[in-house]
């Protein structure tokens, strides 16, 4: 079957494609970050994919009808391919977004991305006070350089994002955050308090917010949102452990967004290795579309016909698609039982009674990532 006739059966039994491409191109960073999403075991250098191999999957990707590209890591600028992969990008009418740390960028190669078509760059930071974003990223002189980048970005027009990950060792910066993003002529700023699996659930304790910290960062962004509006678009994202309905993660497994490991894994989303069992089909061995059409991965917890009860008679269950599979996972060891955010499940006092306990103790010491030297930024 071609790839179009796939896709009309796809859209015709409610199954489209995905809106977007995640590509991990490395899981290499100068970056420790506590609350980092990639994998506990880091895939090495060796077994990234080529940049012709990337090209490809690009290829494969738009003509599967993804429209927006996310270059990740890692650090995505550690690849010296880099250009060629955006040029690939805007060849075959892929919108492009770099997550970037920054700290490895100059002005004249992030000029250069942008010449080869780059649309978009989003940049994390830790914390409006420098010291305590060094700290957290285990990075000296990390966030003046990240101010940098952003300043060049806005100076060559192209839009910008701040992603601010949220957690109780920077919360009490939140408004001067917001601040932040304002004085570098942000477009966008993202507020995510850290969600728990990999190298954040590793951190949990040193990183969990009290509940009333939560509430507060909720009332201080709806009333940035009324007062910014149409100078800066807030996105804001609450922990789970302090909810009661779950999110519809990734927009549902293996519906929205499909992402690519740096050797080529191919995941319902950035988390899913977590999940003990499930074995995930490369690019190196089978198109991008029959991975998502039909790999068994992918079909595991698509859909309802999977979900057990309470999440089987739920009046929900095709908003939320039964919430997070990987925090299930790490919650319960059954991926298929019930997102423990969600007050119908079992579990859901536990799950509160933890970020309660936990929260309320002395910060622990973060455990941070320690690249061996094959994965040295450079």
């Amino acid at each position: 079957m071609s790839v179009a006739a796939e896709l009309d059966t796809q859209t015709a039994t409610g199954l489209g494609p995905p809106l977007g491409l995640l590509a991990e191109l490395t899981h290499r960073c100068p970056l420790q970050c506590p609350y980092c999403s990639n994998p506990l075991n880091l895939e090495r250098a060796h077994d990234e994919l080529s940049t012709e191999a990337w090209c490809d999957v690009l290829a494969q990707a738009a003509q599967l009808g993804v429209l927006q590209l996310h270059l990740s890591g890692g650090e995505p600028t550690v690849r010296r391919d880099l250009a060629q992969i955006i040029a690939r990008a805007a060849s075959v009418g892929l919108y492009s977004n770099l997550i970037t740390a920054g700290v490895l960028l100059t002005r004249e190669r992030l000029a250069d991305l942008a010449a080869h078509g780059l649309d978009h760059v989003q940049i994390s930071i830790q914390d409006s006070d420098a010291s305590n974003a060094d700290r957290i990223a285990h990075y000296a002189g990390g966030h003046g350089k990240k101010l940098e980048v952003a300043r060049w970005t806005k100076a060559l027009n192209l839009p910008l994002t701040l992603n601010a990950p949220i957690h109780r060792q920077n919360i009490a910066s939140l408004p001067a955050i917001i601040e932040l993003a304002l004085d570098l002529g942000a477009d966008r700023l993202e507020v995510a308090h850290v969600q728990y699996y990999g190298w954040a659930l590793k951190n949990r304790q040193a990183l969990m917010p009290t509940r009333e910290q939560v509430l507060a960062s909720a009332e201080l962004i709806a009333e940035a949102r009324r007062r910014l509006k149409g100078v800066l678009v807030i996105d804001f994202v609450v922990p789970d452990y302090y909810a009661r309905r779950p999110k519809p993660c990734m927009g549902g497994w293996g519906r929205g967004i499909i992402t690519v490991t740096p050797s080529g894994r191919v995941l319902p989303c950035h988390a899913a290795q977590t999940i003990d069992g499930l074995v995930f089909e490369n690019v190196r061995d089978r198109s991008l579309h029959e991975i998502w059409s039909d790999s068994a991965a992918f079909q595991a917890f698509r859909g309802t016909a999977w979900m057990r009860e309470p999440c089987r008679s739920c009046e929900f269950r095709e908003l939320d698609w039964g919430g997070c599979r990987c925090q299930a996972f790490a919650f319960t060891g059954s991926a298929a039982n019930a997102d423990p955010a969600c007050d119908k499940s079992g579990v859901h006092a536990a799950f509160t009674d933890v970020a309660r306990a936990e929260s309320g103790r002395p910060a622990e010491a973060f455990t941070f990532r320690r690249p061996s030297p094959d994965r040295r930024a450079g």
